[in-house]
């Protein structure tokens, strides 16, 4: 699944939920703004010295045109304000619109920093795809995690595919005209009726645009969401065969149907080793003869298929870096299981991870690094094997909270995340103990902790747990869990996957509140073993 771009997504949700509950207190600026009749690219920071210093431009002002033309997203500000003189239009803080014309010196930047990248509204899906992840999440969610982009602009600048159904023909000739290229398009298939009944109506106006794009030199990477018994086995070779045949695409990758519990059509997808080894079978003929004539693999399985076919043994099976060249299908789960292994293997070869395990044992500590169940066949034996072993020990989470096959980390979320951090700290054996003490103390008895607090009346929490799980108003360790040394004690480590720009898990948490519900420390580090092993090493070097 791609990164979105979350900026522009949550202001167009914002904007959304804003015109649904009728707030209308607005600045001068964004008042004026809001009735231009086009778009308007909202200014977030001016660099001192600047052209646009120079000019006068703040922060809160807004660029409407340049050189009459209007400003709808970054891509026409690259465009149009690649000349060392322009004329830019504008709106002031006062809700005032002008007009001013700015210089530069060849090479010097103009000095705007805007809010995101589109200036307009983002150009929405007009769909009904059988397997839309969107339409399968539970009720309750942040509006910005149902809108359903299909924005050629967002495919171009953050790699999110599109279906390129909702094109109008001068959506085309502005991609041909700016060459926005390469561009990321969901294929699914190639069969005008099988691809009907997976996207809709729209399916043939999208593989129509797509064929005029790249017959006008645009570029394009394609992906195929693979769903059992419906675009696989012949109908998979089918598509790359027609794929193949158009040299403008770049590569095809595929990546399996991902379900969740909030739906009751979709129930299956390729987590057998057989099913997932069966669509690995089917792609190696177009790699050999894409690698012998092309010099790359170009058709990519994504790694979900090769964990699911070989699990511990992964990595002896996943392809070689070489084949993933650039990684620029890495938000696709394409290579990153590849790019893990090898960075851990050079972490053990120069001795940065005897250096976390040292750090570790100095303090009495043992790292728990919360991951999802996909990563868990392969990392648990590649840890077992290194100095790591018995102090870097991840922390397996189910994912109840979406359900289904959903199992990558990225897509935990703090409802349960908590609770198994809370198990594993002993939280939850420390609370029966404690009620049982308060039963004696009751009948005159001394002994146990008596100041209790539930956390999930402080902050944002947005979940309860039974009582013998309430949180404890301190936040200390049992001195020794079960089959632990005595005196050792746990770091829990988020990885920052799970939050996003905002610092929120998508059920809106912050590390505060995962705090709160677990009663116990957390740290947030980075994914990659490069980077969160010396993470792990300043934690534990400032621990008492």
């Amino acid at each position: 699944m791609a990164t979105y771009p979350g900026k522009d997504i949550e202001r167009e949700a914002s904007c959304a939920s804003c015109a649904a509950c009728g707030q209308t207190t607005l600045a001068p600026a964004e008042a004026a703004a809001a009735a231009w009749e086009g778009p308007a690219a909202r200014i977030v920071a001016v660099e001192p010295e600047s052209p646009a210093d120079d000019a006068g431009f703040t922060p809160g002002c807004y660029l409407t045109t340049v050189d009459g033309e209007p400003l709808r997203d970054i891509i026409d500000w690259r465009w149009l304000a690649a000349d060392d003189v322009i004329c830019v239009g504008y709106i002031d803080l006062d809700g005032e619109a002008g007009e001013v014309e700015l210089e530069r010196e060849p090479g010097e930047r103009w000095g705007f920093e805007f809010d995101g990248v589109l200036f307009d509204s983002v150009k929405l899906c007009r769909n009904a795809c059988v397997f839309c992840f969107m339409r399968q999440l539970p009720d309750g969610v942040r509006p910005s995690l149902v809108l359903r982009d299909d924005d050629f602009r967002l495919s171009f600048l953050s790699g999110t595919f599109v279906t390129l159904t909702n094109l109008k023909p001068e959506d085309e000739a502005r991609i041909i005209e700016q060459h926005i290229s390469p561009l990321r398009v969901s294929l699914h298939a190639s069969e005008p009726e099988l691809r009907r009944r997976m996207i809709g109506k729209h399916a043939a106006h999208g593989l129509a645009s797509l064929d005029r794009l790249l017959a006008a030199g645009i570029e394009a990477h394609a992906q195929i969401v693979l769903m059992p018994g419906v675009n696989d086995g012949e109908a998979l070779r089918e598509t790359l065969e027609w794929a193949w045949e158009r040299p403008g695409i770049n590569g095809v990758g595929i990546v399996p149907l991902g379900f969740t519990k909030h739906q009751t059509a979709l129930h299956e997808s390729f987590t057998t080793p057989e099913a997932a080894r069966g669509v690995i079978d089917v792609i190696a003929p177009f790699q050999q003869r894409a690698r012998a004539e092309r010099g790359t693999p170009w058709v990519f399985a994504a790694d979900e298929f090769y964990v699911n076919a070989f699990g511990a043994a992964t990595p002896a099976h996943i392809p070689p870096a070489s084949d993933y060249g650039d990684y620029d299908m890495f938000e696709d789960g394409i290579g990153i299981v590849r790019s893990y292994v090898d960075e851990f293997e050079e972490v053990c070869e120069n001795g940065l991870a005897a250096r976390a395990a040292e750090a570790l044992a100095a303090r009495n500590l043992t790292a728990r690094y919360i991951i999802g169940e996909a990563m868990q066949p392969f990392l648990d034996a590649m840890i077992a094997a290194s100095p790591l072993a018995g102090r870097l020990v991840p922390l397996t989470v189910r994912n109840d909270y979406f359900g289904g096959n959903v199992n990558v980390t990225g897509l935990l979320t703090a409802q349960d995340i908590a609770p198994a951090i809370r198990k594993e700290s002993g939280r939850n054996q420390a609370s029966s103990e404690e009620e049982g003490s308060a039963s004696s103390r009751e009948q005159g008895s001394d002994g146990g902790r008596s100041n209790r607090a539930s956390s999930a009346a402080n902050g944002n929490v947005q979940w309860t747990f039974p009582q013998s799980e309430d949180c404890l108003s301190e936040l200390e360790c049992p001195a020794a869990l079960p089959g632990q040394a005595e005196g050792n004690r746990q770091l829990f480590l988020l990885p920052s996957v799970i939050f996003n720009d905002n610092g929120v898990t998508l059920d809106d948490m912050t590390v505060q509140d995962i705090e709160n519900a677990a009663g116990a420390p957390v740290s947030v580090v980075s994914c990659n073993p490069c980077d969160y092993l010396p993470e792990i090493i300043k934690l534990a070097q400032d621990e008492p």
